[in-house]
């Protein structure tokens, strides 16, 4: 954590200002580009409807600082209760709630009002430097705050995406893409030591629970996927049958794939005999050089059908941070769809753009590091998805935010969850070498 004195308290409190009002800002924006009926739509079956996100911001932020750390009694107990939780339906088990099950937006638009108020109120008093209010030294809980609202501006992100073009405005209007899928190539990656986490004792990070504790692996050599898989590549699957092939599935995927009646990438349309391209401002036609985005489960398929598999995440921390790889691409807010997989391409051998144009998915089922340990003030953030039926991502989208590209971060999805930006690159293992999951404390 950030090591704050007397001496810089007062920068240290206008930065942590700066960054709250920029994370406001960006989720204000992306609420401001709805036409008011789109806030009670629920554009994707699993998660609430987008009226439950306009107040679950602002509860949470009230929850970790004016509650967890300041003690302060609730602004209204019942809107904070119904506004506190979301939700990651494993079994099948949908929200039920109607329309009239929520408040009006008038009456969630003062809360939130009240909300920052009373935050604004906590941080223009709180102490960095002393232990006067738990959790507020170095700025942790302010941390916990900022980076909660970024990512759900990813994920309110995917659910706009599936919204009827109608209900969303202001959007700046897709351009077809015609440019070619780069060939395929893979790059060998030698053998060396992938180091996942960071220190708890360290200075000058913020990481979640499960960043928690560093450690290192020892990978063996592999060779990965220099791009992303494309959309060109990923034709040839679902062209050859791939989405009707049993031997490309496992058990659970399959059933979840025929009960779904699913047949291609859930961003991909058919009009006719040509496919075309979901995307956030309207369709266009399939461009064949942006990254394919699917499930774990059509990933995992896709290997297969090319013999090959997922990276796991200690190798893609390998492949993207073992050598000196420059962090650029398409991540940090800068655009709204994806770009060609080879962009970024130099004259490096080494794998493109592992950080940013889409998450990549990994082979690792999510689970705690050695020594993990709980957020005491948010003790299920983690540790509910300890539950071997979540696999971990790593990089970054088009929409996810500059602080959530650090090597560190860690995100988790269902294997059977289509609507993300999420991609991925195959790896081949080198006869007689296998990755092993050798543990050394640093």
């Amino acid at each position: 954590m950030r090591s704050i004195t007397p001496v810089n308290a007062g920068e240290f409190k206008d930065s942590v200002r700066r960054e709250l009002e920029e994370a406001r800002r960006q989720t204000d924006l992306l609420f401001d580009m709805l036409d008011p009926s789109a806030f009670h739509e629920r554009p994707i079956a699993e998660r609430h409807r987008i009226i439950f996100y306009l107040g679950h911001l602002e509860a949470f932020d009230w929850n970790m600082v004016c509650d967890a750390s300041f003690g302060m009694k609730p602004l209204d107990a019942g809107l904070q209760r119904l506004f506190a939780f979301g939700i990651d339906p494993i079994d099948g088990n949908l929200p039920l709630d109607k329309t009239s099950d929520w408040p009006p937006i008038e009456t969630v638009q003062r809360f939130k009002d009240q909300a920052r108020q009373a935050v604004d109120a906590c941080l223009a008093k709180a102490s960095f430097s002393t232990g006067e209010h738990p959790y507020v030294e170095n700025g942790l809980i302010f941390s916990v705050a900022v980076e909660h609202r970024l990512m759900h501006l990813e994920t309110l992100s995917y659910m706009l995406h599936w919204l009827p073009f109608d209900m969303k405005r202001a959007f700046i209007p897709s351009v077809p893409d015609s440019r070619p899928a780069p060939v395929p190539r893979r790059v060998r990656i030698p053998a060396g030591e992938a180091t996942l986490g960071l220190r708890r004792n360290g200075v000058g990070s913020f990481g979640w629970d499960n960043e928690f504790e560093a450690h290192t692996l020892h990978v063996p050599v592999f060779e990965i996927d220099a791009f992303k898989v494309s959309n060109a590549e990923f034709l040839k699957f679902v062209q050859a049958g791939g989405y009707v092939e049993r031997s490309f599935w496992t058990g659970a995927d399959w059933n979840w794939m025929r009960s779904e009646g699913v047949r291609h990438p859930k961003f991909w349309v058919k009009k006719a005999r040509a496919w075309w391209y979901r995307t956030m401002s309207a369709e266009i036609p399939l461009p064949p050089a942006w990254p394919v985005y699917v499930s774990h489960a059509e990933a995992a398929a896709y290997a297969r059908f090319v013999g090959l598999s997922l990276p796991t995440e200690a190798e893609f921390d390998r492949a993207a941070f073992g050598e000196a790889n420059a962090l650029r691409g398409n991540f940090g807010l800068q655009r709204w769809d994806p770009t060609p997989v080879d962009l970024y391409a130099d004259s490096s051998s080494g794998a493109v753009e592992m950080v940013g144009n889409g998450w990549e998915w990994t082979s690792s089922v999510f689970q705690p590091f050695p020594n993990f340990e709980r957020f005491p003030f948010y003790p299920g953030y983690s540790s509910d998805f300890f539950d071997d039926k979540h696999f971990v991502i790593k990089g970054a989208a088009a929409r996810t935010a500059a602080q959530l590209a650090r090597r560190s971060f860690r995100n988790w999805f269902q294997p059977h969850y289509p609507h993300i930006y999420a991609g991925f690159r195959c790896v081949r293992h080198l006869p007689g070498e296998v990755p092993v999951t050798l543990r050394k404390s640093l």
